[in-house]
């Protein structure tokens, strides 16, 4: 799964997407919803063997790009060349929008296309396939399904596994296909290219890796290489191949191709070691009745924070991935859980690009100032790390059972909520305890820095909409905030802390958060949702003055992957 840090659906009147006469300017206006950002990353320490290494993944990702385009739609290939040979201005304008997109329609504005109805012969249709190019153009849910449940349940797994395509045979009949025909020739080359960085590498993980990773392409079989990407330990650290399933939106079952090429970044790494040290420490002071804390919290899930050289495929798509928990398998995930990757640089494109001029409109002058990245991306990362505090077993009418069994459709909303607030009480918990001095500071400012970053964050969860469950879990919060008086409303869309009143504000969310997890409350959470998932006047005065000055999300060019591919010798 992947965090965006936006959801990524909003019909904009930017431009009207959809219509045959969509204009290069009403194009150019929809593509400046996303700022143009160079995205850059040290590569000083990589050994000679490390930067050979990636300039060979950067042209693996390549390839990832063709993969992801032919697997959007069948005709997105044609269509991409058909459109580079328009050097009009429109034509480039579509070019460009086309490649934010992956395709000829406008992702967040509902997938509908941003193309006339036919170019170049080809016949576009007005929003995206929900089956995309795994399954045969035109067939029915119905129909695959039906064919899919008579199967016997060997078959019936591979048609409904990650890595197949359903088609149709000589004989007019459904059948499944392996990545690792459907896409083999390109699969060759990639496997190749991974060969060559194995060899390139001197690091013994990334090389097991690769050429585990370069195997699987070829035999459809990606356990192995899931697995030692899970222990991978690498300056250079890579994500390639097919994981999410977004793009599948008939069945969800197909991964899509995607690649990040990332180096690590050893300090900040070092803060998620910091932070494992002290989950002990934080469960036994949680704001929560003794009996529901846990006397042993267990090992923290395998994370690692990342600066991003150059990504593709799924992974340079519409709104960037901030953040992604993989793999998607279950059987890894039931023996070694799922690891997650933080991308840095990419967060701070975005803290840029979006939380900067959102502070300017929500926060008055003299609080502007203490809106600070290391704070936002210190809570970023505490937010991850307490999901693993507070309640994960419960006893529901005398039978073991879990919060997220309890909770149903309210747990994601309650969880993402629960993380926020217990990482914002964690940070000020271990400030108070002079433990984050060297990370954060300490006293009166490092507390304004946190809080007011918090507030103007909120408002860049909230400015999409009530979509998805963190925004629905930030709604609440907010809205709990202002009620309590740790957050105030100065009625004309500008918002401040009460720091005499936020920490008490903060603590009692918390312990009402985590004591509907560990009591399994449903009533309680439901009615907690009914009243605070809302956005109130005075919140949609300070959002309805983003719409037009604040950007949806960034588009990055990877100036550092082209520093190296140019630096690098000639084949």
């Amino acid at each position: 799964m992947k965090n965006l840090l936006a959801p990524i659906i909003l019909m904009v009147a930017a431009g009207a997407a959809g219509a045959a006469d969509t204009s290069a300017a009403q194009l150019d206006a929809m593509a400046r919803r996303f700022a143009p950002v160079n995205l850059t990353a040290d590569t000083s320490a990589l050994s000679a063997g490390d930067k050979a290494a990636i300039v060979k993944l950067i042209e693996a990702a390549k390839i990832i790009d063709t993969l992801q385009l032919r697997q959007r739609w069948a005709d997105n290939e044609a269509l991409w060349a058909g459109l580079n040979k328009d050097q009009s201005a429109l034509g480039k304008a579509r070019q460009r929008y086309f490649w934010l997109n992956k395709g000829p329609w406008s992702i967040i504005d509902g997938n509908q296309s941003f193309m006339p109805a036919e170019y170049a012969g080809i016949k576009i249709p007005a929003k995206k396939p929900d089956g995309a190019n795994f399954y045969p153009a035109g067939a029915s849910k119905a129909a695959l399904e039906a064919w899919m449940n008579a199967l016997p349940a060997k078959d019936k797994e591979q048609a409904q596994w990650f890595f197949t395509t359903i088609r149709t045979g000589a004989d007019g009949k459904f059948k499944t296909v392996k990545y690792s025909d459907e896409y083999r020739a390109d699969l060759e080359k990639l496997s190749a290219l991974l060969k060559q960085a194995a060899a390139a590498t001197d690091n013994a993980s990334l090389k097991k890796f690769l050429n585990l990773r370069a195997d699987a392409f070829l035999s459809n079989d990606y356990l192995a290489s899931d697995f030692a990407w899970m222990d991978l330990d690498s300056p250079v650290d890579v994500t390639i191949g097919p994981y999410e399933t977004y793009n599948d939106e008939l069945f969800g079952y197909k991964a899509a191709f995607e690649a990040y090429v990332n180096v690590r970044d050893p300090k900040e790494t070092k803060k998620l070691d910091f932070f494992g040290k002290h989950m002990q420490e934080l469960e036994d002071n949680l704001p929560l009745d003794k009996k529901y804390r846990n006397p042993k919290v267990g090992a923290l899930a395998p994370m690692v924070v990342v600066n991003q050289v150059y990504g593709a495929g799924d992974g340079n798509m519409g709104v960037q991935t901030a953040a992604y928990n993989l793999p998607n398998d279950e059987r890894i995930i039931s023996q070694r859980g799922s690891k997650r990757v933080m991308l840095k640089n990419v967060q701070e494109a975005k803290f840029k690009s979006t939380l900067t001029p959102i502070a300017k409109i929500v926060l008055r002058p003299d609080a502007q100032k203490d809106v600070d990245f290391d704070s936002f991306f210190t809570h970023i990362l505490a937010h991850e790390i307490t999901h693993g505090l507070g309640p994960h077993i419960t006893n529901n009418g005398g039978k073991p059972s879990t919060p997220r069994q309890d909770l149903k459709d309210t747990y994601s909303t309650i969880e993402e909520a629960k993380a926020d607030v217990t990482g914002l009480w964690a940070l000020t918990h271990m400030m108070a305890k002079g433990q984050l001095k060297d990370t954060l500071g300490q006293g009166a400012l490092a507390e304004r820095k946190l809080y007011n970053t918090f507030l103007a964050s909120a408002f860049r969860t909230l400015h999409f909409g009530l979509t998805d469950s963190h925004a629905r879990g930030m709604a609440i919060q907010v809205n709990y905030l202002l009620d309590a008086g740790g957050f105030i409303s100065h009625g004309d869309g500008t918002f401040a802390v009460d720091f005499k009143k936020i920490g008490q504000a903060v603590m009692d969310l918390d312990r009402e958060f985590l004591t509907i997890e560990a009591t399994g409350d449903y009533a309680r959470a439901k009615a907690m949702m009914t009243k605070y998932v809302v956005i109130r006047p005075d919140v949609r005065k300070a959002l309805d003055k983003m719409k037009q000055s604040v950007p949806n999300d960034i588009r990055p060019t990877f100036t550092t992957a082209a520093a190296l591919t140019t630096a690098a010798p000639a084949k």
